[in-house]
């Protein structure tokens, strides 16, 4: 949107699962005006023909449309008017390199502060008609993970609670313990996390233990596990990704108001959070916390 704005260009929004035959990006990009700027969102989940048919739109503002089937198919080529793509997505590994080098620019987008989030919810507030106080906003921003698209579910949910109790005004108060009734807490950890956490220590020791292991402790899939909750979990510095496994940092021991033992604390990796790429990627086959393999 401020692309367009400062460009005073319209601006088409789309998405990539939207597009998942060549003949659904043609019908858009046929439909665009001069200079008009076409957002593309999770522009990694479009079909590999959409691709290949962006390549040439990108570099030539052109696209070959076909026309029949089998010997007597024709390309018949649609010129474009040029335009302006910006694509997003949160999963960079997965869109093909050809379509990544194409862009002219990339960018990578920061995690918001506390500070920024109290604006976007302000000004969520404003839209939804909402009585907040300045507390209310720094208390739900602090539970957000740094995500506005956090930030705005989390504010729907204090507004759900506030209506329920008959609350004009939402306060510190009121929107913690709204939040706490979520069981979103002030690091912005949500059950999954926390049940993570706890398996780790209660079960495990503080690990290490196998990714496998992990989500069995805790009824989940490993897949689950791995892209909900590790993620936030890791920025936080509460869990480590070792070659032997996940392990409880001190900081997740804390959080949970436990005290880490000292045979613990003596075993923790000094260079937990500098372990290479390739070495974690290895740790997704899986070890038990004896280090042998995690079935």
């Amino acid at each position: 949107m401020i692309i367009a704005a400062e460009m005073n260009a319209p601006l088409r929004i789309t998405s990539g699962p939207a597009i998942q035959h060549a003949g659904d990006l043609a019908a858009i990009l046929s439909s665009l005006t001069e200079g008009e700027v076409l957002f593309l969102d999770e522009i990694h989940r479009m079909s590999r023909p959409a691709e290949e048919m962006l390549y040439m739109a990108m570099e030539d503002f052109r696209v070959d449309i076909i026309v029949g089937k089998g010997p007597g198919a024709t390309a018949i080529p649609l010129e474009l008017p040029p335009f302006t793509l910006v694509g997003a997505t949160t999963r960079a590994g997965l869109l093909p390199e050809p379509l990544r080098d194409r862009f002219g620019f990339t960018g990578h987008l920061e995690f918001y502060s506390t500070e920024e989030l109290e604006l976007v919810l302000r000004r969520s507030a404003m839209l939804m008609d909402m009585k907040v106080n300045s507390a209310a906003f720094a208390e739900i921003a602090g539970r957000s993970r740094g995500t506005p698209r956090i930030a705005n579910r989390l504010l729907r949910r204090v507004r759900d609670w506030a209506l329920v109790h008959g609350i004009d005004l939402i306060d510190a108060r009121s929107a913690g313990a709204a939040l706490d009734m979520y069981e979103v807490d002030a690091r912005g950890l949500d059950r999954l996390d926390r049940s993570v956490l706890t398996a780790l220590i209660t079960k495990f020791n503080g690990g290490p233990v196998g990714l496998s292991t992990l989500a069995i402790a805790v009824g989940e899939e490993p897949e689950t596990v791995e892209t909900v909750a590790e993620p936030y979990l890791v920025r936080e510095g509460m869990l480590g990704r070792t070659p032997r496994g996940r392990i409880a940092t001190a900081a997740a021991w804390k959080h949970l108001g436990l005290e880490m033992p000292a045979t613990v604390a003596a075993a923790m990796p000094e260079d937990l959070f500098s372990v290479a790429p390739d070495t974690l990627l290895e740790a997704e086959s899986g070890l038990d916390s004896w280090g042998r393999p995690d079935s």
